[in-house]
């Protein structure tokens, strides 16, 4: 790879910005300075950008804790976004797999592998997500089969698929769905009649948030990536 491409892949510079920091003398590679953009890095060197070591990403894959009031985009001018959390190098590479609204937390996923990300999001593949809610109304059994067979949700013709309804509390239900509709969890809640006042994913397939503190993040292991 050339170097000039070499550092807009690690940094996220254009490569204008590459060649005038690589004029600058701001880059060496195995310990020399290095101005020439054209010129390969060679396979195992090491290159660094005023003294920090760049390297290049392969595939990435991480769990977030997502809070509330974050958004899932890689910038915006009036909220936090999922990448103000996420120390990446050269975020805008990276995606979220799906989205949660700003007022849910919960587990996030996010990658820079838009295969593995399709397989997570396709219809086709009707990837499972729990989701914990709170709601204002008590919930009823009647609720149960409502999910179980499908509801019509605002300005939508078609049912949504079979979902699962657990009613933990009084006012607490976990909810597993196999789409992935606009806001779906609280329309569904809106279809029978209530109002979801909290909502948290707790779960994507086999994948649980576990004891991931609300903010952090991390490497997902080579195990959970082969979960999906």
């Amino acid at each position: 790879m050339r170097l000039d491409r070499f550092l807009s892949e690690t940094t996220g510079m254009s490569r204008k910005e590459a060649t005038r920091t690589l004029h600058r003398a701001e880059v060496t590679v195995n310990g020399e300075v290095e101005k020439k953009g054209a010129n390969h890095v060679p396979e195992g060197a090491e290159v660094r950008f005023n003294g920090v070591h760049l390297q290049l990403l392969g595939p990435t894959y991480i769990m977030f804790h997502k809070p509330v009031g974050c958004i899932c985009a890689n910038d915006d001018p009036h909220h936090m976004t999922v990448f103000s959390y996420l120390d990446l190098p050269n975020p805008d590479k990276f995606h979220t797999v799906g989205r949660l609204d700003l007022d849910t937390s919960g587990l996030l996923l996010v990658t820079n592998d838009g295969k593995w990300t399709h397989r997570i999001t396709s219809p086709k593949h009707g990837c499972k997500k729990v989701y914990r809610a709170f709601v204002a109304d008590p919930l009823e059994e009647k609720n149960i089969e409502s999910f179980k067979r499908g509801l019509k949700l605002h300005d939508e013709a078609k049912l949504t698929e079979p979902a699962e309804l657990q009613i933990v509390a009084e006012r607490e239900a976990l909810v597993t769905v196999s789409e992935g509709r606009y806001h779906q969890v609280r329309r569904m809640f809106a279809a029978i009649g209530n109002k979801v006042e909290s909502l948290h994913r707790e779960q994507i397939g086999e994948l649980s948030l576990g004891d991931l503190a609300e903010g952090e993040f991390r490497e997902l292991t080579p195990e959970e990536v082969a979960l999906f």
